[in-house]
């Protein structure tokens, strides 16, 4: 039995892949960075220029799995988004064919009667429902990933898992049944999974990476950015203590440079690069 906390963290890491997966789609089209500057400070760069360039937002794009990248300039991150998007979407079929409620309406009732139901073509308009793919639409995928973790959330959350009432004051059945264990266990480990590839895809998964070619303006040690997932990053000289740069001892005694000072680091990286 899954605790609310494991639940509650899955939606969270649902989430944080609808956040990053604009950055994604840039990163896409975007080669690798280097170490230098860091994953986020490049991948906001990078936004902002596919905003001034790109037609369409990036979240409005046709889903991966339905249109071909002919010269993608990073293949990891094609890679992740793909594979990102297949399991989400296979989830949500999965999901969908456990607990959704068919498409039905009520046609007579009586008390202390079982409702009588059939086919209701309006039934399948309600927005909330995940439809399947065929050979010639490629049903709720042509919303794209964002869509199918959002729905994947509401069903880890039991969202819509109460009768409701109708304008005839009749009861219509869920449109959702609870999920069983089995299927709890497969939305976790799901969506832990998606989470660790976006963030490796971006490089902001944990990682301390060594700046190559980029000493310490101040002292000449060796500079290490340091990242991990919903962290800002940060940069370290492994000069220690002794270092003059002027900026706070971290508690291994070494230099660092927060969020705040990366600026100040990346001009005297270029002062220096340009002596």
């Amino acid at each position: 039995m899954y605790q609310p906390a494991q639940l509650h963290r899955a939606v969270a890491q649902l989430r944080t892949v609808r956040q990053e997966w604009a950055a994604l789609m840039v990163a896409i089209e975007t080669p690798p960075p280097a170490a230098w500057p860091p994953a986020q400070l490049s991948t906001h760069l990078a936004q902002q220029q596919a905003a001034d360039d790109a037609a369409l937002p990036v979240t409005d794009r046709t889903p991966l799995t339905l249109r071909q990248h002919p010269a993608p300039a990073n293949l990891t991150a094609l890679d992740a988004a793909v594979r990102v998007e297949r399991m989400l979407f296979d989830l949500a079929d999965t999901l969908a064919a456990a607990v959704q409620r068919p498409i039905a309406r009520q046609l007579a009732s009586s008390p202390g009667r079982v409702p009588v139901w059939a086919d209701d073509p309006a039934d399948a308009d309600d927005p909330r429902r995940w439809r399947y793919p065929s050979p010639t639409d490629p049903g709720s995928r042509r919303h794209g990933a964002h869509w199918a973790a959002v729905w994947v959330e509401g069903r880890l959350l039991d969202d819509d898992t109460a009768p409701e009432q109708q304008a005839d004051y009749t009861a219509r059945p869920a449109l959702f049944g609870l999920l069983p264990g089995h299927l709890r266990h497969e939305a976790v480990r799901v969506a832990g999974q998606c989470e660790r590839l976006v963030l490796h895809a971006l490089q902001l998964d944990p990682r301390s990476t060594p700046v190559e070619d980029r000493p310490c303006p101040w002292c000449g040690g060796e500079l290490t950015v340091h990242t991990a997932p919903g962290e800002a990053p940060r940069a370290t000289c492994s000069t220690g203590p002794s270092c003059t740069a002027p900026v706070p001892v971290d508690p291994d005694g070494l230099r660092v440079w927060g969020i705040t000072d990366l600026p100040a680091l990346a001009t005297a990286l270029a002062s220096r690069a340009a002596a």
